[in-house]
């Protein structure tokens, strides 16, 4: 797998020094890395759609922090593009995703994630029974994301970030029965209370209930 890689992405996992480094320009890397120039021009283009690289005009070419979440939206994207289906097939890897990795998850949440979490859930609900209702999809994705936050695994991250990109790709976010809304809310607000007191247990199986769903939604 390594040496498959491009001479740029070699290159760039080789430097040592912090993110936001400055990469020189094509022509010292062409003649540093001993590739041509329209070469490097192409790997440059791989590592900017993996999210590798920022390339700005007057700024010049930076490497950035690694995310797993930009080659999962490019790849998951396309895959959805050719076969819708592909959606309810990485819903359901999200979700054991999540399932796997939520007690670990949640039991490393602060007071602050906490009361951050409640706060979504207040302003959600602010939505649903605001004149005129809105949709709380932002909050629903944040949500989500939060209770995950304390993990240290990029790629667990990185599943999980690319699938409400997905979600949004295939208009879920645009969903409007107000019934199925609300019953999802109630789910989040009793996931919550049980992490706030410590019943993970609970939480878990709450969100197993939850997470089904999004497969008996009306259409």
């Amino acid at each position: 797998m390594i040496n498959k890689l491009s001479e740029f992405l070699k290159y760039l996992a080789s430097r040592k020094k912090d993110d936001g480094e400055r990469i020189p320009a094509l022509d010292q890397l062409s003649t540093d890395l001993g590739i041509n120039r329209a070469a490097l021009r192409e790997q440059v283009a791989v590592a900017r759609a993996l999210g590798l690289v920022s390339v700005k005009p007057r700024v010049g070419m930076r490497r950035l922090t690694y995310s797993f979440t930009p080659a999962l939206q490019q790849s998951l994207g396309y895959a959805i593009l050719r076969d819708r289906t592909n959606f309810e097939k990485y819903s359901d890897l999200r979700t054991h995703v999540e399932s796997a990795y939520f007690h670990e998850a949640v039991k490393r949440l602060e007071p602050k994630d906490i009361e951050e979490l409640k706060l979504l859930l207040e302003r959600a609900w602010e939505k649903l029974r605001g004149t005129p209702t809105k949709i709380p999809h932002q909050e629903h994705r944040d949500l989500h994301i939060l209770m995950y936050k304390r993990l240290d695994n990029i790629f667990v991250t990185g599943i999980l970030e690319a699938y409400w990109e997905a979600y949004e790709a295939v208009e879920l976010n645009i969903f409007t029965d107000y019934a199925y809304l609300t019953e999802v809310w109630s789910y989040h607000t009793h996931i919550v209370e049980a992490i706030e007191r410590k019943e993970y247990d609970e939480a878990h199986q709450i969100l197993l209930n939850h997470t089904t769903l999004i497969t008996v939604r009306p259409n």
